[in-house]
């Protein structure tokens, strides 16, 4: 069995976990988390920022947990975050609460 210490998640083979697998694993969950809508990798990232900013967390500590390099990345959450209608992530990310 092939051995990728460099990846964070590997499957059962030993094989780095692409993307596509990443994305179909967290529609899966939220299928049997009984969830509706489109989830992605991304759209938790996002979430996460915005709970995060929703709960008081500074920018500048968002900026590192999101390994942004540039704050103004970061800004772009918390301008859209009061015209964003709350996605299918929060429901995901309430189930995993």
């Amino acid at each position: 069995m092939a051995w990728d210490s460099g990846a964070l998640f590997t499957m059962a083979t030993g094989k780095r976990w692409q993307r596509s697998n990443a994305a179909r694993t967290v529609q899966w969950l939220a299928r049997r988390a009984g969830i509706d809508g489109q989830i992605s990798p991304h759209s938790l990232r996002r979430t996460f920022a915005t709970i995060a900013l929703d709960s008081g967390t500074p920018l500048h500590a968002l900026q590192d947990s999101m390994g942004h390099a540039d704050p103004r990345t970061t800004r772009r959450y918390d301008r859209a975050r009061n015209n964003l209608q709350k996605s299918a992530g929060y429901d995901f990310a309430r189930a995993l609460a």
